[in-house]
């Protein structure tokens, strides 16, 4: 049992990362990644350690909001990305670490963490297209630390978005 659930897990992941690199590949549009998420509660924190590690280059930049994204409307809207993607974390009633590429037609069921808005409601103000990166917590209790495992799948995350580059053969570290 616990290898066919490995395998299918990893297929998920697979599957996520194509779908962010596919993302990642449209060099002729703008991508935000805006970081979600109470640092003060252990894996709520994950989206801001996810954005506050991606290095800004051509079309890619990030934007930090903790818990208050509600706030940072105006400013995403005048970033005005092509491609918003909210990095949070989420109850998907997955195994810890697990993590998707939601679309808001996929984020109707999902509980999400510490906002006073709920990111569907919320996305409804944005213009451009925007998907929800979403990470299941293993915990969300009071403390600093993200725990091992979402730390684990944080850290591929970022090596994902953060990935060398190649042009004509050279590669290139961005």
């Amino acid at each position: 049992m616990p290898k066919l659930f490995e395998a299918n897990t990893y297929k998920i992941y697979i599957k996520v990362f194509e779908e962010l690199k596919l993302i990642l590949s449209q060099k002729d549009k703008k991508k935000l990644f805006v970081g979600v998420g109470n640092v003060l509660k252990s894996d709520d924190g994950t989206g801001v350690y996810i954005s506050r590690k991606i290095r800004e280059r051509g079309s890619i930049s990030s934007l930090t909001v903790e818990t208050s994204i509600e706030n940072y409307i105006g400013k995403i809207n005048s970033l005005s990305p092509d491609i918003l993607i909210l990095i949070d974390c989420v109850d998907m009633k997955l195994p810890p670490g697990s993590f998707k590429l939601l679309t808001l037609t996929q984020i109707q069921d999902l509980t999400f963490n510490t906002h006073n808005i709920s990111l569907r409601r919320l996305t409804e103000f944005f213009m451009m297209q925007v998907f929800i990166l979403g990470i299941q917590p293993e915990r969300i209790e009071f403390g600093e630390n993200i725990s091992y495992l979402v730390g684990t799948v944080a850290n591929k995350i970022i090596k994902q978005i953060n990935k060398q580059e190649v042009y004509h053969g050279c590669t290139i570290s961005l």
